[in-house]
């Protein structure tokens, strides 16, 4: 294992690749910080959907969806226009509403910007929070009746 396979001491359960757009540059050349929440939004979908896990399909058949409850960034070095970024993500903890996630962006193995993302589960119709369905944390390799839990 290198020390790009691990995130804070975590597994990288999740490597997906980007490039940056003009779209997502400021008049500087550099991408705009809140594109950053963009990148990691794609990697955690396909996260997801490599896990079975359609987004469209959660709300449709469970009644249920994932939202951003909480993001913490720190931007380390900027990336530009053409840059190719490689987006990880570790599952920090998984309980029975919500995961706490780290997500990083790299250039070259540099990293660029780390974040801490924690996502609820929410009834599709309320937006109230409820618990991820099962099916859901087995998918995750989780079992439903662990509450809560830290991943290690």
């Amino acid at each position: 294992m290198t020390a790009s396979d691990v995130l804070s001491g975590r597994p990288v359960a999740h490597r997906h690749r980007v490039r940056v757009y003009w779209e997502d540059t400021d008049a500087g050349g550099v991408v705009y910080y809140a594109n950053y929440l963009k990148f990691f939004e794609r990697a955690r979908t396909e996260w997801l959907r490599e896990r079975g896990i359609g987004q469209q399909a959660l709300k449709d058949e469970a009644g249920t969806m994932f939202v951003v409850a909480e993001a913490q960034i720190a931007y380390r070095q900027p990336a530009r226009l053409d840059d190719v970024l490689d987006l990880e993500l570790a599952v920090l903890a998984c309980g029975r509403a919500s995961l706490e996630l780290l997500q990083q962006a790299r250039r070259d193995g540099a990293l660029l910007a780390s974040a801490r993302i924690r996502i609820g589960c929410v009834d599709a119709r309320t937006l109230r929070p409820c618990r991820i369905p099962d099916a859901v944390l087995g998918c995750l390799g989780r079992t439903p009746d662990l509450d809560p839990m830290t991943i290690d």
